[in-house]
């Protein structure tokens, strides 16, 4: 087999794990995201905001929500109320430096948050202490939490109450799928945001 051949095979496999991986989370998922999409489309319709936030990679999944409920889905609709916290180095680097980056988040949601608000927390590991802090905040300003987290929840996990906030735990030992079934979660709660307010 040339070398050729044997990196077009390595795509393969990596797409059929990728498929594997999906469609396993999936199947486990498929109810809680269906929860969780109503719990923001509640929470929007009271006239209230989602707040996103997450560390590296799943910064990128939060800044690409909000985005998406702002600017638009797949289709024409009104801009929906949403922040992607972490895109203003300013603010991010003067936390940090003055405090510390556990608190990043957290100073952030407590200025910004309401009640009624809905904090999107993104994480690969619930040990993280600036989503852990977040999390705390969201409760102190009276708001609900959806954690998207990897196979450990660890410290976030155990600050969720099963009334007002969902964890989705996608329980899967690599971090590159873990990643990708985050973006599809994601890309399934604007889906169905959409579907519940605007129709299919």
């Amino acid at each position: 087999m040339s070398e050729t051949d044997e990196l077009e095979q390595r795509v393969i496999t990596l797409f059929h794990e990728s498929i594997e991986a999906k469609m396993q989370a999936g199947e486990s998922l498929a109810p809680l995201i269906g929860e969780a999409s109503q719990m923001i489309v509640h929470s929007l319709l009271n006239g209230n905001k989602i707040i996103c936030c997450g560390n590296g990679f799943a910064a990128a999944h939060a800044q690409l929500f909000a985005a998406s409920l702002i600017n638009r889905f797949e289709k024409e609709r009104p801009s929906l109320p949403a922040i992607a916290l972490g895109t203003d180095a300013t603010v991010q680097s003067s936390i940090a430096s003055e405090y510390s980056f556990n608190q990043v988040y957290a100073k952030q949601i407590r200025a910004l948050g309401q009640p009624g608000d809905l904090l999107l927390l993104i994480g690969n590991s619930g040990k993280q202490s600036s989503l852990v802090q977040a999390a705390q905040a969201a409760h102190d300003r009276e708001m609900g939490v959806i954690a998207l987290t990897g196979p450990e929840g660890g410290d976030a996990s155990a600050l969720l109450d099963d009334v007002n906030d969902i964890e989705l735990s996608i329980n899967i030992g690599s971090q590159t799928r873990v990643h990708e079934i985050q973006l599809l979660v994601l890309l399934c709660l604007c889906d169905l945001i959409d579907s519940q307010l605007f129709g299919s």
